[in-house]
């Protein structure tokens, strides 16, 4: 059977035991009930729409891909949390939510999942694979940093400038989201013609400032300096894949290769002539090599 595409799928919803109400995506094999499931959590202010299709769609047809936004966060009911610790609760609540709705029952334990963040969500999955180690079997980190690392207290002047305002421009998200190449740029618009362009009806709801506001006092603590925090991630025993654009202004790539040296069972890749969105840029090499991962020994 041929998958839908990510453009058009319904936009669904889960009540989970934290009483938010979860939008989300779900997409995938119709009949690979046995398959582990592979949780995408989104970027600073992104929700829904803000996935490039071609990714997702690259991804599906290997395994079951769920899409969801956080609590707070466009279509789901709550209040955007301010710290990154809470918001993987909240994202452990979605999940323990989706996987009753097909899975276990009651009283037994849910999972496992494999687990991919991109940017802001990368920092969220750190926090779930740390809180709650039995439900990641896998976890892929996209345009990440670990917390307490040196120069990730916020971000540069002209990186927030660009995605921190109330209204952003297609030519400051290219800015950040792809490297100055004319290649890149080039890929960069193809992307917002397929996030902007291939959905018209049935939109996710739009984040609002206190979403902005809320995810970015989260992101600064996370920046605190705080070499201790750092050691923490040496006890992730699951497999875990790093990546990043050579270019990228946002989180910069050197952050990749010090997560992938505190981080046991870790591999690193970094795509050239590529920024914070290499993984919509190279949606085909990265499905290729995520599936890869997920699929490995």
């Amino acid at each position: 059977m041929e998958l839908n595409s990510y453009s058009g799928l319904p936009n669904e919803r889960v009540k989970a035991a934290n009483g938010i109400d979860y939008a989300y995506r779900d997409t995938g094999p119709p009949d690979d009930g046995a398959g582990v499931p592979l949780v995408l959590l989104q970027h600073f202010r992104g929700n829904l729409d803000n996935w490039d299709p071609a990714l997702i769609d690259a991804l599906a047809p290997a395994r079951r891909v769920i899409a969801f936004d956080n609590a707070g966060v466009g279509g789901s009911t709550g209040t955007t949390p301010r710290t990154v610790d809470r918001m993987a609760h909240d994202a452990i609540a979605f999940v323990e939510a989706i996987l009753a709705t097909g899975g276990p029952g009651l009283g037994e334990a849910p999972g496992p999942v494999d687990v991919l963040g991109f940017s802001l969500g990368s920092f969220v999955a750190q926090r779930i694979a740390l809180t709650r180690p039995a439900l990641v079997r896998r976890l892929v980190l996209a345009s990440s940093a670990p917390q307490g690392a040196e120069g990730m207290h916020g971000w540069a002047s002209e990186v927030i400038g660009a995605i921190g305002n109330p209204e952003t421009s297609p030519e400051e998200y290219l800015s950040v989201f792809f490297a100055r190449s004319e290649g890149s740029l080039r890929a960069g618009r193809q992307t917002l013609q397929r996030i902007y362009g291939a959905r018209s009806a049935d939109r996710d709801r739009a984040t609002d400032w206190a979403t902005r506001e809320a995810q970015y006092d989260a992101v600064c603590t996370w920046g605190i300096p705080d070499h201790a925090k750092l050691q923490r991630l040496g006890c992730l025993r699951m497999p875990v894949f790093v990546a990043n654009g050579d270019s990228d202004p946002m989180i910069l790539p050197h952050y990749s290769h010090l997560l992938a040296g505190l981080i046991p069972q870790s591999r690193v890749k970094i795509y050239p002539d590529a920024a914070h969105g290499f993984l919509f840029q190279h949606h085909a090499e990265f499905a290729a090599d995520v599936d890869v991962f997920l699929d490995g020994p």
